[in-house]
C-alpha cells in the first residue's frame, strides 16, 4: 500500500479523445478540480485518425438542412433502435458545439465567402460535414488541447485504469498504473466520466489503434453499469487491404463524398445493382446523376457509394464471396476517374484529400490521383456501449459517467458517418457539465483500502504464473480471440457460428486465467497485454450473446439465418448486466419511444 501513489480530484475522466476532452474542459469550467488519464500519449487519441469530418446541420452549403433532418436522418440510419432524446440533442447542439470549435481556433475548410465548408457523407440528406481536408480529428484534438492545456486540468499520460473503486452504490475513484514503470496509482474522485473509445482490438481486420480493448465497457460493466446495443458492431466498408501489413487503416469515407466510386473485377459500379427500398428515392440510379450530386446539384439523387456504412460493406462482402473481388480480397475504390470530369483533377483530390494521397502512396506505392485503390471492410465502431442517461450522460451507477463511443443510445443500429465526431463535442460537453454538478452536490467518497489490496494482488497475479506448466501466451491468446471474433462474430452470421465464437470465448477466457509474464512491471509489454485480455474477453461475449438474441436483420447486425428485419426485434434493444453470481446476462427491453413530435418530424422528412 505504501507504494501506491494517490491523486484526488472532482471529476475524473478516462480518455483523451475529443469526448474526454471536451468532458475536462466543461468540468473545469464549471470550478472542479480535473484529471484526465489516457492509456497512451496526450494527442494520440484515436479521435484523430477520424477523417471525413463533423456532422452538424450549420447549413452553409445546403440551406435547407436543419436539426429536424439531422434527427431524421439518424433515426432512420440507426433503424429506430436510436435513443431519440439523444438524438434530438445531438442535432440541435451539434452547430453551436462546431462554431465553439471555430471560435477556439479550429482551421475548418471554407468556402468562397469564408463559411466552413460542408461536404456529402452516407446516409446524410445534405452537405453536413464540417471538414478539415481529410484530417478533421487531428485538427479537432489539436484546438481542444490547445483550448484544454490552459485549464489548470492534469494529464497523466501512459496510465491504464483496471478497476473502477465504489463507496457503497456509488463511484468513489479508480485504480490503475503508470505503464512505463508499472506503478500504482489510485485517483480519488466524486465523479468518474469514461471516454475510452471503442474495442476494435477483438477483431482481427480493424481500423483502431491498439488502445482500443473495451476498457471502459468493461469497468463499467465490472462496476454494475449496463450495457446495451453490444451486437451492433460496424464495419466501415473502406479499410486498406494491401499490403498486408497495413490492412484494415481506415480509407475515409470523403474519398466517396468527393465523387470516389466503388467497382468490382469487371470494372462495374456495383453499387446501384441494390439499392435498399427505403433509400431508393434519395438514391441515384444512373452515373451522371450521381455526378451532379457530388458536384453540388442539390435537385440531383445521392450516389450509391453513400448509403449507409452497413449496406456498403454488406454490398463489397457480396462481391467478393461472388468472386467479383480485387486480386488481393477487397474491391476497387476508383477517385482517379474524375479526370474525365475536372480539368485539374489531380490537384483537386490533393487537396480534398491529402492525407489518403500520402497515405496510398507512403503505405502502397499508389497514386490514387491515376490508380485505384483495393478497399474492404474493416472493424471501425460499436454502436452499443455504456447506457447512459440522456440529458446527463450518468449511468446507473451514481457518479459515473459516459461520453463519445463508450456510451450508446445515439446510433441505434448503425451510426452514420460524421456523427461520431459531433457526438464527442456534444455529449462530452454534458458529461463534463453534470459530472462537475454531481461531485459539487455529493462531496467526496471513501476509498476502502481493502479493495485497493484486491485490484493490487489481481494485477501481479501474471507475474506469479509466471514460468508455470501452461505456458499460455497473453499475445496468443489475444490472437486467437481475434481470428475467431473475426471468422464467428463478423459481418455475416449464424447462430451456430455465433454458438461456436460464444465457446471459443469461454475456452479462452479459461486460458487467460492461467496467462503468465516474464521479467518485472517497468517497460513490459506483455503483462500490459495480459492485464488487457479480461477487457477483450468481456466485450467479444457481450457482442456475441447479444448477436444471438437478435434473431433478425438489422443496421450493422446481419443473420443469414434471419436475413429480414423482424416486427418484435424493431421495439427492443438488448441490455447486458452482470449477475450477482459474477456472470452475464442479456435481457431484451423495450426500445424508448418516439415522442409524437418525433414522428412528425420523421414523417415531414422521409
Amino acid at each position: 500500500m505504501s507504494n501506491v501513489k494517490r491523486h484526488e480530484y472532482d471529476v475524473l475522466i478516462i480518455g483523451a479523445g475529443g469526448a474526454g476532452l471536451r468532458s475536462a474542459i466543461e468540468a473545469s469550467d464549471a470550478g472542479a478540480k480535473v484529471g484526465v488519464v489516457c492509456k497512451s500519449l496526450l494527442g494520440k487519441a484515436h479521435t484523430v485518425m477520424a477523417e471525413g469530418g463533423a456532422a452538424a446541420a450549420i447549413g452553409n452549403i445546403d440551406e435547407k438542412d436543419n436539426w429536424k433532418i439531422h434527427f431524421a436522418d439518424t433515426m432512420r440510419g440507426g433503424q429506430y433502435l436510436n435513443n431519440p432524446q439523444m438524438a434530438e440533442i445531438h442535432a440541435k447542439e451539434a452547430p453551436d458545439r462546431i462554431l465553439e470549435l471555430e471560435a477556439w481556433g479550429a482551421l475548418f475548410d471554407r468556402t468562397k465567402d469564408g463559411k466552413i465548408l460542408q461536404r456529402h457523407f452516407g446516409g446524410h440528406r445534405y452537405r453536413r460535414l464540417a471538414h478539415v481536408g481529410d484530417r478533421t480529428g487531428l485538427e479537432m484534438i489539436r484546438t481542444l488541447q490547445d483550448h484544454g492545456i490552459h485549464q489548470g486540468i492534469d494529464f497523466h499520460m501512459e496510465c491504464t485504469v483496471l478497476e473502477l473503486l465504489k463507496d457503497g452504490d456509488r463511484i468513489a475513484g479508480a485504480f490503475g498504473y503508470d505503464r512505463e514503470k508499472g506503478r500504482f496509482l489510485v485517483f480519488e474522485a466524486s465523479a468518474v466520466v469514461l471516454a475510452t473509445g471503442g474495442i476494435g482490438r477483438a477483431f482481427k481486420v480493424t481500423s483502431n489503434s491498439w488502445e482500443y480493448t473495451g476498457d471502459g465497457q468493461t469497468l463499467a460493466y465490472d462496476s454494475g453499469a449496463e450495457l446495451i446495443d453490444m451486437e451492433f458492431v460496424q464495419f466501415h466498408p473502406t479499410g486498406m487491404v494491401w499490403p498486408p501489413s497495413v490492412k484494415g487503416i481506415l480509407v475515409t469515407e470523403g474519398v466517396r463524398g468527393e465523387g470516389g466510386v466503388l467497382r468490382n473485377s469487371e470494372g462495374r459500379r456495383f453499387m446501384f445493382d441494390d439499392i435498399p427500398e427505403a433509400y431508393k428515392s434519395s438514391t441515384a440510379d444512373s452515373e451522371e446523376e450521381a455526378w451532379q450530386y457530388t458536384i453540388g446539384n442539390t435537385e440531383a439523387r445521392r450516389p450509391p457509394e453513400l448509403l449507409t456504412r452497413d449496406h456498403v460493406a454488406r454490398c463489397i462482402v457480396r462481391e467478393i464471396k461472388e468472386g467479383r473481388g480485387s486480386p488481393h480480397g477487397g474491391v476497387f475504390l476508383d477517385i482517379a476517374w474524375i479526370k474525365e470530369k475536372l480539368p485539374n483533377a489531380a490537384e483537386h483530390i490533393k487537396r480534398k484529400l491529402p492525407s489518403m494521397y500520402h497515405q496510398f502512396k507512403e503505405l502502397a506505392e499508389i497514386d490514387i490521383t491515376s490508380e485505384v485503390m483495393e478497399v474492404g471492410p474493416t472493424t471501425h465502431y460499436i454502436m452499443g456501449g455504456v447506457r447512459v442517461n440522456a440529458e446527463t450522460q450518468m449511468t446507473n451507477v451514481p457518479g459515473l459517467f459516459a461520453a463519445g463511443e463508450v456510451a450508446a443510445g445515439l446510433h441505434g443500429a448503425n451510426r452514420l458517418g460524421g456523427n461520431s465526431l459531433s457526438d464527442l463535442l456534444v455529449f462530452g460537453r454534458r458529461s463534463g457539465e453534470f459530472a462537475a454538478k454531481f461531485a459539487k452536490e455529493n462531496g467526496k467518497a471513501a476509498i476502502d483500502d481493502r479493495q485497493i489490496q484486491s485490484a493490487t494482488r489481481a494485477a501481479l497475479a501474471p507475474f506469479e504464473r509466471s514460468g508455470g506448466s501452461s505456458g499460455t501466451s497473453a499475445y496468443q491468446v489475444q490472437q486467437e480471440l481475434q481470428d475467431s471474433m473475426q471468422s464467428l462474430v463478423g459481418i455475416v452470421r449464424t447462430e451456430s457460428e455465433l454458438k461456436e465464437g460464444l465457446e471459443v470465448i469461454g475456452r479462452l477466457k479459461e486460458r487467460a486465467k492461467v496467462v503468465g509474464v516474464e521479467g518485472n512491471r517497468e517497460y513490459n509489454p506483455g503483462w500490459h497485454t495480459a492485464l488487457d485480455l479480461h477487457n477483450l474477453m468481456t466485450i467479444s461475449e457481450a457482442i456475441a450473446r447479444c448477436a444471438i438474441m437478435r434473431q433478425e436483420s438489422r443496421g450493422a447486425h446481419f443473420r443469414l439465418d434471419f436475413p429480414d428485419k423482424s416486427e418484435e426485434f424493431s421495439k427492443v434493444i438488448m441490455v447486458i448486466i452482470k449477475d450477482a453470481d459474477g456472470q452475464m446476462q442479456v435481457n431484451s427491453e423495450a426500445i424508448v419511444p418516439l415522442t409524437e413530435e418525433h414522428k412528425q418530424i420523421i414523417e415531414d422528412n422521409k
